[in-house]
């Protein structure tokens, strides 16, 4: 039937517009009936071209048409190699600063050296803005000159987010001026009581990082919008997980950085938010899991 209407589009084209060529053969030479003729001979020739066509390669070429046009959330499954890469990449984050810790605390006694609190403080101050150069995966953040600016980025302003969001020079300043040096302090207060870079209250922390690593590479990199509210509410508990564990070394230590949580937690309404304000095309909401197809999860190093 589809050949049959083709035939009737291009015979009814041909016979009823100016001149043309079709195969070769100047219609406008030609009369009605002769035109007809001329166009079923390069109809049937274009025809036997395509049926010599190696029956493998069509069918392949009509598979990756249909693949195409899949959605992925018509029947949304669980990105299973997205959740073992993330597992991955977070093991290899935390066992990589378990062991630079332990070389740390190795050198030290080693020399019979203690470093002053200052330099402590800068260690951790660095791990809080660049722990993710321990993450194979692609943690990207939004870019801070375009938040400034007020611009979208990766995260930020490419999307639909909500009307309370805050200006993008708050960001910058809260995560580089207050959170950053709250952790740090909090850190170094914690080695300085117990004399040692690697133990549980630390890598607890250790553990909040790597969440938030794999956090931003769900949310920036990959727009699981649905996966990042998870994500989210993960990078809270974890550190919430860390502030107590703070906290049974040092008080103090544990409520500045259990104070960091403030922020966490308004960070957690905007995901979410931001998370209802874009549903999928039928309106229903995106799924909070990583659904398979939504998006490809990489490891950076090895690309």
């Amino acid at each position: 039937m589809a050949k049959i209407l083709c035939w009737t589009a291009i015979t009814a084209a041909a016979l009823f517009t100016g001149p043309s060529t079709v195969q070769g053969f100047n219609l406008a030479s030609l009369s009605g009936a002769e035109r007809v003729t001329s166009l079923n001979n390069a109809f049937t020739r274009s025809r036997d071209r395509a049926l010599e066509q190696p029956l493998n390669q069509r069918s392949f070429q009509l598979r990756s048409s249909t693949k195409d046009e899949i959605d992925p959330f018509s029947s949304p499954q669980l990105d299973t190699d997205a959740v073992t890469k993330y597992l991955i990449a977070a093991a290899t984050e935390l066992s990589l600063f378990a062991g630079t810790f332990k070389l740390l605390d190795t050198a030290l006694s080693t020399v019979d050296v203690q470093l002053p609190f200052p330099a402590i403080a800068a260690v951790f101050y660095a791990s809080s803005l660049k722990s993710r150069v321990f993450n194979p995966l692609n943690n990207q953040r939004p870019d801070r000159t375009k938040a400034v600016e007020g611009e979208g980025s990766n995260g930020f302003k490419d999307r639909v987010m909500p009307s309370w969001t805050p200006p993008g020079i708050i960001f910058p300043i809260m995560w580089v001026l207050i959170i950053g040096p709250l952790r740090a302090y909090s850190a170094a207060t914690i080695v300085s009581t117990t004399g040692t870079f690697l133990s549980v209250p630390i890598m607890a922390f250790m553990l909040h990082l790597t969440i938030g690593d794999v956090w931003n590479t769900i949310n920036n990199t990959e727009k699981r919008y649905g996966a990042a509210v998870v994500g989210v509410l993960c990078v809270v508990a974890s550190a919430a997980n860390a502030a107590f564990q703070y906290y049974a070394v040092d008080e103090f230590a544990g409520k500045l950085l259990g104070a960091t949580c403030l922020w966490l937690v308004t960070a957690s309404a905007l995901i979410t938010d931001t998370w209802r304000l874009n549903p999928l095309d039928n309106g229903e909401k995106v799924p909070l899991y990583p659904v398979k197809g939504e998006a490809e999860t990489s490891f950076m190093w090895f690309q």
